[in-house]
């Protein structure tokens, strides 16, 4: 008879002498598969929102994507500072030490709340300057500041909700977070529609309509976490302390800094291609926005399994089994790299078809279809950096993952889009995006191949 998904996690958990190599295997399939489901969920609302703010008008579609950038910057300030609380969840879960876990998600919640509070008045204070600073028309300047400043106000419950679903990841929770992201999708659908088309509130209502949906999921995922949790739900606690504690604060400055740099230094890379895709014209412009959407769905599967990887490399070194962080590690990277070479024969094969879902210009299919076959060839080695940035997570080595990663699309992919562009047009830029992950997927390979990183004991 097979063990269930708790059943296995207590094997990392309780020191038992050996798994058996199909135990770890299931035991990554069952912490990937709910993960994949979120993350194409995710996507699935992105694709949503755009096709509604398609219908708005141009303007008001403009105006959102034009704050798209610097949302994704905030946003990654704010994942990385939460992230530094939930490995460290998954190391208390894996040393079985529940009261220090609970203790920590603690700390988390005052902490993300006074940290989201500062990134919400930041915010505000540039919102009505962004869309100038950003070389915006007069036209869209109202809509953007607005949508803008709704979702910056939104940075504290975006905190929460990260951390609730990351601690409940962390702790082996896969599904619950994963069956409430789903709904964030269909929530965000239901408010995004009574907002945008029937209240009439345009770019506005797009804004009110997902930061709703977030809110409503953060709820639910706070009461899951904190009142539901067997293990770390707040009630188990006679006293309720939430006042940080310097040991973790130091912790979160460790392991959260780097991605938080990270994804501020990738999100201006971002901004420098777009701005060498823009004087191509319209076209290459839209084939550009469709393949990246329709090359999220292909990829979101690496970054399920790379969650998975975090919560079991991160319980694995809670526990003190370098055996186990080893081992989990290369499975989750075959597994990761198995589902993506699938993804990319589907991309290529079916681009043309994807490409009329999105659009029925002839012209963007036939471009959007070049571009995702040049991609589908670099997919496995995108998983391979996917899934081993989500394995260094879980071990809190996060400085050197996240140098390789800026390094990789800075010093590559900028470096030859820049070379390529001028004389191969939109395909060259793809051209270097697949060289460059092929070469980041190959680097984080050989860096995982190394045993520093799952040496030594776990520092929280």
């Amino acid at each position: 008879m097979s063990l269930t998904k708790d059943e296995l996690l207590s094997l990392v958990r309780d020191g038992a002498p050996a798994m058996s190599l199909s135990q770890k295997i299931r035991l990554v399939a069952l912490l990937s598969m709910p993960a994949m489901i979120a993350q194409l969920s995710s996507v699935v609302m992105q694709i949503i929102d755009a096709s509604m703010l398609g219908h708005i008008g141009t303007l008001e579609a403009a105006a959102v994507g034009l704050v798209s950038t610097t949302i994704w910057l905030f946003g990654g300030l704010g994942s990385g500072f939460v992230t530094g609380f939930y490995v460290q969840v998954a190391h208390k879960v894996g040393a079985n030490d529940y009261k220090r876990a609970r203790s920590i998600i603690r700390q988390g919640i005052l902490c993300s709340l006074g940290f989201g509070m500062l990134l919400a008045c930041a915010g505000l204070l540039i919102a009505p300057h962004l869309p100038s600073w950003l070389g915006a028309g007069s036209e869209i300047h109202a809509d953007a500041t607005a949508y803008f400043s709704i979702i910056a106000m939104s940075m504290p419950v975006m905190m929460l909700n990260s951390l609730a679903a990351g601690s409940l990841r962390c702790s082996g929770n896969v599904k619950t977070p994963s069956m409430l992201n789903v709904m964030m999708c269909a929530l965000d659908v239901v408010f995004n529609y009574l907002f945008i088309f029937i209240l009439g509130y345009g770019a506005v209502g797009a804004a009110l309509g997902t930061v709703t949906a977030i809110a409503i999921t953060m709820c639910c995922m706070m009461y899951s976490l904190v009142a539901r949790d067997r293990n770390l739900r707040f009630s188990l606690d006679m006293r309720q302390r939430f006042k940080p504690h310097w040991d973790t604060l130091s912790n979160v400055l460790r392991i959260g800094t780097p991605i938080s740099l990270e994804k501020g230094v990738m999100s201006g890379a971002q901004v420098a291609i777009s701005g060498i895709i823009a004087p191509m014209g319209s076209t290459a412009i839209a084939a550009n926005t469709f393949g990246i959407n329709i090359e999220s769905l292909c990829y979101m599967p690496g970054y399920g399994v790379g969650e998975a990887a975090t919560t079991l490399v991160g319980q694995s070194m809670g526990a003190r089994r370098t055996d186990l962080m080893r081992s989990f590690a290369w499975i989750s990277l075959s597994f990761g790299m198995a589902i993506m070479i699938l993804m990319g024969i589907v991309m290529w094969v079916f681009a043309p078809e994807m490409m009329r879902i999105v659009t029925s210009d002839a012209n963007v299919v036939s471009l959007g279809t070049e571009i995702l076959r040049i991609e589908a060839w670099a997919e496995p080695w995108f998983a391979a950096s996917i899934v081993a940035y989500g394995i260094f997570v879980g071990a809190g080595k996060t400085l050197g993952s996240s140098v390789l990663n800026l390094v990789s699309i800075w010093g590559v992919r900028l470096t030859l889009a820049l070379v390529l562009a001028p004389t191969m047009g939109l395909q060259g830029v793809w051209i270097a995006m697949a060289i460059e992950l092929t070469f980041r997927g190959i680097a984080f390979i050989v860096k995982l191949t190394g045993k520093g990183w799952s040496e030594g004991k776990s520092k929280v």
